[in-house]
Order: C-alpha cells, then structure tokens, then sequence
C-alpha cells in the first residue's frame, strides 16, 4: 500500500509545479556612442583620376563621433527581425599638396578644400537563434543594406566642385553569438558580410562592379537589471566598391568609381529590452 501512496504523492507534487511559461515577444532598442578611426580610405573618380587617400590627402586621420541606433523585435525566442540605422559623415577641410584630379577636373596644388564623405546606410536583418535559449544565443540570418552615399570636393572659394552621389541595396549574411560567463557577465559576437564580385549580387546594374562589406564586432556586458544591459564593443566597419554606376547622369567623367574604406571603432553600449506579449 506504501508503494501506490508515494507514487500518488509524487504525481500531485508534479501537479502543484507550474508550468513553464511560453517564451514570449520582446522589443529590444540597443544604442551605441563612441569614437571611429579611419584605419585607411582611397578614393578613384573616373578612370583617369587620382587616387585620393582620405587619410593623407583629405584630413581624416582625426577621431569622430561614432553613433548606432537599432530596434529588434524576437518572436518566441527563435526568430528577430531588427532594424539599424548608422549615420557615417566626415566633414574635413585641407590644402592640397599635389593636384588632385576627380571626373575629369584637376583641383591644384596648394588649393583650399573642403571634403565631404558621407556614407550613412539602413538595414533590416532576419535571424533564426539555433539554440532558442534565454541564456545563450547562436544565430544566423540575412540582412538587406540600403547605402545613401555622398562624395564632394569642393575648392574654398566655390570655383570648383565634383560631386557623386549613389543609392542602392546591399544583400548581406548575418551571424550572431551571445554566451553567459555568470549570471550577470557575458561576451558576444555579430557580423555582417558579402563580398560581391558580380553586379547581380551587389545590386547595380553594371556587370562590371565588384564590391564588398563587413561589419564585424566583439562585445563584453553586463546585465545591470533584467530589462537593461550595458555592454563594450570593438568593432571593424569597412568596405566599398568598383566599376562603372549606370545611376550617373552627370556629364562630367566616365562615371568609374573605386572606394574602399576601412575603419574601426570603440563604443559604449546600452539595451532595453521590453515584453510585448506575455
């Protein structure tokens, strides 16, 4: 008689044990402030053009502001789509030391300049959590970028000017890891990436265009409460592009472009992390 008591206990002390709740919808919003440094920048206009290095050239061997704003919305734990946005600008003004030819116009020697590269981009990603843990994450998924790019030279006294301009979508691949050391320390890792040596998969109609990006940080944070992180980030942002835009409607120059660009960044980061659905 014992035997059939216990097991009777044992079945009601399971019932009294709740059951676990369903992994519910959240919204996440991650910020990021630092400094980028520009580690090195090139910059070819037309095909008879001088090969204009941003970091001797054209004044960018300071620090600048580094900012990053996102949004994340997960779904069961498994499945986040997010949205970024990352303005990139650099304003810089120089005198030449050689002549500088942009689309078939020479800027010379010893002419004050002023330089703008702004290349903010948006991008919306999808990623699937292979491990579906609340602890841990191992993710992979796609991204698609949207580049709004801005190049101008212009002399100080407004004589001379060359300006470019270029919007298009960049597919990317996407992975990311998140691992606890304790309960409230942990280390991840995120990139996105593509190298695209054919116009069909970087987006521009040109089949002579080759361009390629990474965006690829480490991170280490804390869990301050356990709606809100805080975290350190290192990250490498660079990329670019080659070949011949058929988006160029400007009669000056053969409308051939190469820009590669590689930077590197520290950061201070914070996310909240708010419940939808219960």
């Amino acid at each position: 008689m014992l035997r059939p008591v216990g097991v009777l206990v044992v079945l009601l002390c399971l019932r009294s044990i709740p059951a676990r709740a369903e992994p519910r919808t959240s919204l996440r919003f991650v910020g990021e402030l630092g400094f980028l440094d520009v580690l090195s920048h090139s910059l070819r206009q037309g095909r008879d053009g001088t090969l204009f290095r941003y970091t001797e050239d054209g004044g960018q061997d300071n620090l600048y502001t580094f900012v990053r704003l996102s949004a994340e919305l997960t779904l069961g734990k498994r499945h986040t789509v997010g949205f970024l946005v990352q303005p990139l600008l650099f304003d810089t003004d120089v005198v030449l030391r050689r002549d500088v030819r942009i689309d078939a116009l020479t800027f010379p020697e010893g002419t004050p300049l002023n330089v703008r590269y702004s290349f903010p981009f948006y991008r919306a990603s999808y990623l699937f959590d292979l491990l579906g843990v609340s602890e841990d994450e191992l993710a992979v998924g796609v991204s698609l970028q949207l580049r709004n790019a801005n190049f101008v030279f212009t002399s100080a006294d407004g004589t001379l000017r060359r300006a470019t301009r270029d919007v298009g979508p960049v597919p990317l691949l996407k992975v990311r890891g998140k691992w606890a050391l304790s309960e409230r320390w942990w280390l991840g890792l995120e990139a996105d990436g593509s190298y695209a040596p054919t116009a069909l998969i970087n987006g521009d109609d040109n089949s002579d265009t080759t361009g390629a990006l990474l965006d690829a940080s480490v991170r280490g944070g804390i869990r301050v409460t356990p709606q809100l992180e805080a975290f350190l980030n290192l990250r490498y942002l660079g990329g670019g592009a080659r070949g011949v835009s058929d988006d160029n409607d400007d009669e000056f120059g053969d409308g051939f472009t190469s820009n590669w660009i590689s930077t590197a960044t520290v950061s201070l980061g914070f996310s909240y992390r708010m419940a939808v659905t219960d």
